[in-house]
């Protein structure tokens, strides 16, 4: 199955302005968020699960991103 990626300039008005916020704080906007603007609710709510996950806590940053390896080698996950 091949799913086409949402570009900005085919962005509906509302993905367009996620699109900017991400670009804005992460620098660009990855090729699971353009799948998932085809949806925008749910590409609102990764967003928000996103920014809760990453923001500041008692868990350190490279801790986290250890625990995001772990899960995506144990699930087998190539991308």
């Amino acid at each position: 199955m091949h799913f086409e990626l949402v570009q900005n300039e085919t962005a509906a008005p509302d993905v367009r302005r996620i699109f900017e916020a991400v670009e804005r704080t992460q620098g660009a906007v990855g090729n699971f968020s353009r799948m998932l603007a085809h949806r925008p609710a749910i590409l609102r709510a990764y967003n928000q699960l996103y920014g809760a996950v990453w923001a500041d806590s008692a868990l350190p940053r490279p801790v986290k991103e250890l625990a995001f390896l772990r899960v995506a080698i144990l699930n087998g996950c190539v991308y």
